[in-house]
């Protein structure tokens, strides 16, 4: 059975995902109900791409020379009965994470086969678990296949960056959607937005069916959507 998986964002009301600029008191109040909320989900793992984990891994790069041998490409699992997964989508291995958890939960690196012998050795040193879901480009649907089957996770949620979320909703894979719509508007047109896909990737828009609709403290207005 394919897992369930919830793309849960905060936006602006012009709809941007990137937060800078904005007062940093709104920013916490408005991070620390997005949490909150995120947590009524109740799920096995969390996702982000690799911007937004090496922020959270206080990245400042890992030690090369480190493999003697070419390492197989293989799942390596560390720990598979973690309260809570936290998933990093790094299809080249860029993550430096000093320990195997981020934010309470044990780390999951999805790489593809490009990624450097040293780089898996480094992970290996530091008690980081990863599989592989393609060669060259990420192939969502087998990363999530894969970490469904190795530490028999159900329940994902999405929480960015916006071209992981765009491209999980443009694979099809998304069962809900989750978007906490805060009372600023940013207007900065290079901005990303909430949800990004590229030209080339684009498959078609997504059509959503709204299932709730909730006013939250400090204005903020939290929308729910199953996919269509």
């Amino acid at each position: 059975m394919k897992p369930y998986i919830i793309c849960h964002m905060m936006s602006s009301l012009d709809g941007h995902a990137l937060t800078d600029g904005w007062d940093r008191a709104f920013k916490k109040a408005a991070g620390d109900l997005y949490e909150r909320l995120a947590q009524t989900f109740e799920f096995d793992a969390w996702i982000c791409g690799r911007v937004a984990m090496q922020e959270i891994a206080h990245d400042e790069g890992y030690p090369t020379g480190l493999a003697s041998s070419p390492i197989p490409r293989t799942s390596h699992i560390v720990e598979r009965n973690a309260e809570t997964y936290a998933i990093s989508i790094d299809p080249q291995g860029k993550v430096a994470w000093k320990s195997n958890e981020a934010l309470g939960s044990h780390v999951v690196e999805v790489l593809t086969e490009a990624v450097a012998d040293d780089y898996l050795a480094y992970l290996q040193s530091v008690g980081v678990s990863y599989v592989f879901a393609g060669k060259q480009t990420i192939d969502l649907a087998q990363a999530v296949e894969r970490l469904s089957e190795e530490l028999g996770c159900q329940r994902f949620i999405v929480e960015g960056g916006p071209h992981v979320s765009g491209s999980f909703v443009n694979a099809g894979l998304v069962d809900e959607v989750s978007v906490l719509v805060l009372p600023l508007i940013d207007g900065r047109g290079e901005h990303p937005a909430s949800f990004e896909v590229s030209p080339q990737a684009w498959q078609q828009a997504a059509h959503l069916k709204l299932t709730s609709a909730e006013v939250q403290e400090g204005g903020a207005v939290w929308l729910r959507y199953n996919c269509a």
